[in-house]
């Protein structure tokens, strides 16, 4: 079965350093949450906001261990009024045999904003 996991962070300046560390910081925690092995992804989406330009977020995965060969696209979060800027999103596809709701979703920084729901009190 497929599964969707999502993740999202922010950072505090259009910075390649920090947009790499964020993300790496958010995807290894998906990895750890989840018990993902890389064997098992599927592929990964990462969206940014019009505001971080310094880098291609997907660097990060290519920093971790295994992660070589799997298929990460990068691409622009559309642009609405009023929404959270500076965000890094993630969708990462994984064969799983857990259910929806055993699904970890993990959201750093002010991200946690975007779904306080799937947080249940885990503020990072």
């Amino acid at each position: 079965m497929s599964r969707g996991v999502r993740g999202a962070t922010t950072c505090t300046a259009n910075d390649e350093k920090q947009m790499i560390s964020n993300t790496k910081r958010l995807v290894e925690e998906m990895i750890e949450k989840n018990t993902i092995d890389p064997s098992d992804v599927s592929h990964v989406f990462i969206s940014v906001t019009k505001d971080l330009t310094a880098t291609f977020p997907a660097k990060a995965l290519r920093e971790i261990p295994g992660w070589t060969h799997v298929p990460v696209m990068c691409m622009a979060e559309i642009d609405v009024e009023n929404s959270l800027s500076a965000c890094i999103r993630i969708m990462m596809v994984v064969n799983t045999v857990k259910s929806q709701q055993e699904i970890k979703h993990i959201f750093h920084n002010e991200a946690t904003k975007l779904r306080p729901d799937l947080i249940k009190g885990e503020m990072r």
